[in-house]
């Protein structure tokens, strides 16, 4: 870097030469214009003319850093301008504690001692500068609102977060014990809970229901075991406990007791089908039947004598409702599973009800201490937890959104399809599918539940009645009387997998032995079809082999079906439904079709 000192350090000594006339007189404010011509200022930032330097040999020496050239304070004594009382004027710039390097021997002057503490100061100013732009750069950055990065390996999802110093993605480090705090505790202990009663995965692995479920189903868990403690006590008052050793015959009664259960378990498997078809209502029928079961084992010590039959169908209750619960518990698992981790849910789904237990289990030995023997206390406490039990429930099963299509859910959304030309969505169904469609009184709903915007009355109606007019597994015998009517259902259905006909009122649905779920579902399609054109085309039933010519109601619904079923099924899979078959307990006839002989030839 150039500088005016140049030409002095090229000299044999650092002696500055005279300043310029303009500078010795102290009343010249600005130079005149000829001196500036003949002899430059000497200032850091301008250099000397080629006339004024001299060619010396430049001496072997350190040089330090000076003042700056110009002062901005008074006058002093020697060569600077004006003496001790110049406010104004121009400081000499030559002198030698004030160039801007000198030698060794100088010594500093005046405010030369301030330049380390300015030079740490800029030093230390610079970093905070850069500092700050650096901070203020990841700031806006990391404030940019961008979706998650997460790193999927199996069913674990490792989070990443963007490292600005390295340019890449990073995982993002977790709270260690090392750095415990208040809320750093609260986290490690919701990551703990998180992985042990969640799914792995947890929430892009099950459906958005899941959660409400568990929650509900954790309380009435705890009302559960309460219960279960209650009876549990009553039924040892019954048998003699607190009254001396318990006689041999207490033991036989109660080993009884729980035998008849078991019994009562195995003859109710066989209905099994029954749940697929509606686990919500057998469910809540369940969770009654064990509160039921629950308030005849309190009430046996008040009945001693009739210990073996109270507690025998107290038992048998208990037990049925064990097996209903077993079974609709998978069904309601298997839909929470959205990336068809089954084993994971129901895993997780125990380890909840285990919290449950142990929470319900110390209340309720808690509570039973209180009660002591006394039934009143026992079924008044009973009453209590029994309404929270029961509410708990049905808030649990309300919130369930099943996927899998029931003949009542089918019915809605192929008349909704069939009056908007759009399928429903899973949770306007569910919302309005009844819990006891075979109880119509107990379905009521409260009074503050907001109506559906979305189904029309129309097709809540149409599903209503086409399920209790629906009969799945008809005999095709019963359905016939001439020989023109077999022939004309077999010629028209013959590349079907169902006969359909309106019989008496009701829509039988005659299946063929090689029928599938897929076939009863398109049957469905076909009776709402034809519902719809009763209802607003005014079709009228003319006899079943009239019906089946051209022109009639089942040769052009059925070809309406043949049409449209595959778009109203892909409609429904794209509103989240399952649409592969029916889930229907159809009754157990089937029909297995040869060769017909037939004016036109043979029908196989």
């Amino acid at each position: 870097m150039r500088c005016a000192c140049k030409s002095l350090f090229i000299q044999g000594s650092i002696t500055p030469p005279l300043p310029p006339s303009y500078i010795r007189d102290r009343n010249s404010i600005a130079p005149p214009s000829s001196a500036l011509k003949s002899n430059p200022v000497l200032l850091p930032s301008l250099s000397l003319k080629a006339s004024q330097s001299h060619a010396h040999g430049l001496p072997w020496k350190r040089f330090n850093a000076c003042t700056i050239l110009l002062d901005n304070g008074g006058c002093d004594s020697g060569n600077k301008n004006g003496g001790g009382g110049g406010g104004g004027g121009w400081n000499n710039p030559f002198e030698s504690s004030s160039w801007w390097w000198h030698d060794e021997g100088s010594s500093f002057s005046g405010s030369s001692g301030h330049h380390p503490f300015i030079f740490l100061s800029f030093f230390f100013c610079s970093v905070a500068c850069c500092f700050c732009h650096l901070r203020l750069a990841y700031a806006l950055a990391s404030s940019e609102e961008c979706e998650p990065v997460w790193e999927v390996r199996g069913g674990n999802w490792t989070k990443l977060i963007p490292d600005f110093v390295k340019d890449a993605f990073v995982v993002a480090q977790e709270v260690g014990f090392g750095t415990l705090s208040v809320g750093n505790l609260w986290l490690q202990c919701k990551h703990l809970l998180t992985r042990l009663m969640l799914p792995e995965g947890y929430p892009h692995c099950v459906t958005s229901d899941y959660l409400d479920y568990s929650l509900w189903r954790g309380v009435q868990g705890v009302a559960s075991q309460i219960s279960g403690v209650l009876a549990t006590q009553a039924l040892l008052y019954a048998v003699g406990l607190g009254k001396g050793a318990i006689p041999a015959a207490a033991a036989v009664n109660w080993v009884l007791k729980d035998g008849i259960g078991y019994l009562s378990k195995i003859m109710l498997s066989k209905y099994g089908r029954h749940f697929d078809v509606n686990p919500k209502g057998w469910r809540l029928f369940a969770d009654l039947l064990e509160n039921a079961a629950f308030g005849m084992e309190i009430l046996t010590p008040a009945f001693p004598h009739l210990f073996l039959l109270i507690g025998a169908a107290a038992g048998a209750g208990r037990s049925a409702a064990a097996l209903i619960q077993a079974a609709t518990r998978s069904c309601f698992y298997a839909g929470f599973a959205a990336q068809r981790n089954f084993a994971e849910v129901i895993a997780k789904g125990e380890a909840q009800g285990m919290v449950s237990k142990s929470v319900g289990i110390m209340l309720g030995i808690a509570l039973a201490n209180h009660i002591g023997s006394s039934t009143f206390l026992g079924l008044a406490s009973f009453s209590i937890v029994t309404w929270i039990h029961m509410f708990c429930n049905l808030k649990s099963y309300q919130s369930i959104q099943i996927r899998t299509l029931n003949p009542y859910r089918a019915s809605l959304v192929f008349s909704e399809y069939l009056l908007s030309g759009q399928a429903p969505s899973v949770k306007e169904v569910n919302e309005e599918e009844p819990l006891f469609p075979a109880v119509p009184f107990l379905n009521l709903k409260p009074a503050n539940q907001v109506q559906s915007t979305v189904l029309s009355s129309e097709a809540k109606d149409a599903a209503v009645e086409i399920e209790h007019r629906l009969q799945l597994g008809s005999k095709l015998s019963d359905l016939v009387n001439s020989k023109e009517d077999v022939l004309a259902l077999l010629s028209l259905y013959k590349d079907e997998g169902y006969i359909f006909t309106e019989h008496k009122g009701r829509f039988c649905v005659v299946l063929k032995e090689t029928s599938s779920l897929q076939d009863m579902l398109r049957a469905l399609f076909h009776v709402n079809y034809l519902y719809w054109l009763e209802k607003n085309a005014g079709y009228e039933a003319r006899g079943t082999s009239a019906d089946c010519k051209p022109g009639g109601r089942l040769q052009i619904s059925l070809e309406y079906v043949q049409r449209e079923f595959n778009h109203v099924k892909n409609d429904g899979e794209s509103m989240g439904w399952v649409t592969d078959g029916l889930i229907a307990r159809p009754l157990p006839n089937r029909v297995r079709l040869g060769y017909v002989a037939v004016p036109d030839g043979l029908i196989p």
